[in-house]
């Protein structure tokens, strides 16, 4: 056993981050709409699919609610699908269960909402597989994609997490998304995207997409409406965007971080690895990734994510509670799908955070406990309010994007766990 080290004392900030966020969503999602031609594409009587994915974005149902309300305006009759991929467990009441628990409904958004994970093949992929379509989507007269614009938790390039992810993740189902992972691992993320894309602009019926961006405190920041012939350019210039607006921590390096909560209501990845250097790896930042944090804590899993613990394999240690609200099911499936088996890997768990952080600081090399370059943050979603080490004080106190809220003192021990809701 390794001697209890003598903790750093930790400091509080407030980070400052300057990016644009919309007063008015509903308006501005009519805004964005009428600036389209969906008045000529869309005649009276037209069906038309809405995709509503699972990610937690800021305000979806009355986004959702507003393009509803639009189209009505056009003499259309919209329709939700679920656009999701494997999650809520891979079927179709798990996925209606994840968009009640976003706060969209029949009764909220104002229009049926068509649950299947049953998809109808519209073609076949130049690098040779299926290309799968949600059979609900493919039976309307338009499919009108809604989607957040964001850097992608493991791929980079020019496409990322966005429309055109949506065209083949999202309306593929449970189906496509496994045969597109797999194909991703032959070809590369871009290729795959882009190649699919294509296919399903071509055959399917979209009129339109409704891009959004949020900033850095997780509120929205654009509302786009972008034509189809236009995703495979427009895109790439939006996430620069997202890139550009997002949250992010305030060091470049850390010995040990210590994270609340993981969850999928707050990154696609459990943690997102933009913000914690992890995009190449999940235990070793890429030599041009950053920050470099040697270890990484999990506390528990986020009540939004209802027990999928995806990501939970990146961290090297975490709580014993973080593995007893883990649904394993759930998680395999997940992590399986997306062609990610380590991120559903357990860490060295214990059962209080005394004992965590004695093992990882057991881990650290030569550096004294007390100088360990300790960062607590509630999750990689929510950056405004964090805590870190006492070493990190003479660069950050300095800095004019800091708000310091408390000078250096002792970690607030409650016993041998660090309290919970310490951030809210």
């Amino acid at each position: 056993m390794h001697a209890a080290p003598t903790f750093p004392s930790l400091f509080r900030i407030r980070q400052r981050f300057q990016s644009p966020e919309i007063a008015d969503v509903e308006a501005a999602t009519h805004h964005a709409l009428a600036s389209t031609d969906l008045a000529e594409r869309i005649k009276p009587g037209d069906t038309v699919a809405i995709t509503a994915g699972s990610r937690g974005i800021a305000g979806i149902d009355v986004i959702l609610r507003s393009v509803v309300a639009h189209l009505r305006m056009l003499g259309a009759e919209p329709f939700i699908v679920p656009a999701m991929g494997s999650h809520g467990g891979g079927t179709a009441e798990g996925q209606l269960g994840v968009l009640r628990r976003l706060g969209i409904t029949e009764e909220a958004c104002g229009c049926p909402i068509r649950a299947s994970m049953e998809t109808v093949v519209v073609s076949r992929a130049p690098e040779g597989f299926d290309v799968h379509f949600d059979k609900h989507a493919s039976t309307a007269d338009h499919v009108l994609v809604c989607g957040r614009v964001k850097p992608h938790t493991r791929f980079t390039g020019a496409l990322e997490s966005g429309l055109m992810k949506m065209l083949l993740i999202g309306l593929g189902k449970h189906e496509g998304a496994k045969i597109y992972h797999r194909a991703i691992v032959d070809y590369s993320f871009d290729q795959i995207v882009r190649s699919v894309g294509r296919e399903v602009l071509e055959k399917c019926r979209i009129c339109a997409g409704l891009a959004i961006i949020e900033n850095a405190h997780d509120r929205t920041a654009l509302i786009e409406a972008v034509p189809p012939e236009k995703f495979e350019t427009r895109e790439p210039e939006l996430l620069d965007l997202a890139r550009g607006w997002m949250a992010r921590l305030p060091i470049q390096r850390a010995d040990v971080l210590v994270m609340d909560q993981i969850g999928k209501d707050l990154s696609g990845a459990g943690m997102d690895s933009n913000v914690i250097g992890r995009k190449t790896t999940d235990h070793d930042p890429g030599e041009k990734e950053f920050p470099k944090i040697k270890r990484i804590c999990v506390r528990g899993l986020s009540p939004g994510t209802h027990g999928n613990a995806t990501g939970i394999g990146i961290a090297e240690f975490c709580l014993t509670r973080a593995i007893e609200q883990m649904d394993v099911r759930m998680t395999r499936i997940n992590c399986l799908t997306g062609s990610h088996p380590t991120a559903a890997m357990s860490p060295l768990d214990y059962a209080t955070d005394r004992e965590m952080l004695t093992a990882a600081f057991s881990t650290l090399g030569l550096v004294e406990p007390a100088q360990t370059g300790l960062v607590w943050i509630p999750n990689t979603l929510h950056l405004e309010i964090l805590e870190l080490a006492a070493c990190y004080w003479p660069e950050l106190s300095q800095r004019e994007d800091i708000e310091v809220l408390c000078e250096p003192r002792p970690i607030p021990w409650q016993g041998d766990m660090l309290p919970d809701g310490h951030f809210a």
